[in-house]
Order: structure tokens, then C-alpha cells, then sequence
């Protein structure tokens, strides 16, 4: 396997996990949510990620692999900025 292809899914895995905690606490916060739907939304999350994460690891082109990884730091950089 050649190395950007782990350096870019060890980064996109890191990005989405923050992401994935930002989702649940987002559902959390809402009223009426109990902790079935934090769990739910976490799985989804993470499901997601994993498979977006092989794709990187395995068959993506390099462009579209770092612009996945661009994508998901700046979506954290934007998620911890804001108020």
C-alpha cells in the first residue's frame, strides 16, 4: 500500500471520529432524544466513516482521497470555531 493512502485514511479516520462525537452530541442536545437515538446516530456515523475510510485506504483516486480528508478538517475546523 503506498503511504498517502495511510497517511490520508489515518486523517480522514481522525476527522470523522470528531465528527461522529460532534453528531451525537448534536442529537443529544435536542429535546426529547433519549440514548437509543445518541447510539443510533453515532452508529450511522461511524458506519459511514468506516466505509468512507476504506475507500481512501484502497480505491479512491489521490484527488478525490484528499479532498475527502480537506472536506472533513475543515467541516472540524468549522464545527469547534462556531458559537
Amino acid at each position: 500500500m503506498e503511504t498517502w493512502r495511510i497517511v490520508a485514511a489515518s486523517l480522514m479516520a481522525v476527522g470523522g471520529f470528531i465528527l461522529a462525537l460532534v453528531a451525537m452530541a448534536q442529537t443529544r442536545d435536542r429535546r426529547g432524544r433519549d440514548q437509543l437515538d445518541v447510539l443510533r446516530t453515532g452508529a450511522i456515523a461511524l458506519g459511514i466513516l468506516a466505509v468512507i475510510t476504506l475507500l481512501v485506504a484502497t480505491v479512491l483516486p489521490s484527488t478525490v482521497s484528499w479532498g475527502l480528508v480537506a472536506a472533513s478538517w475543515i467541516m472540524v475546523g468549522v464545527v469547534t470555531l462556531a458559537d
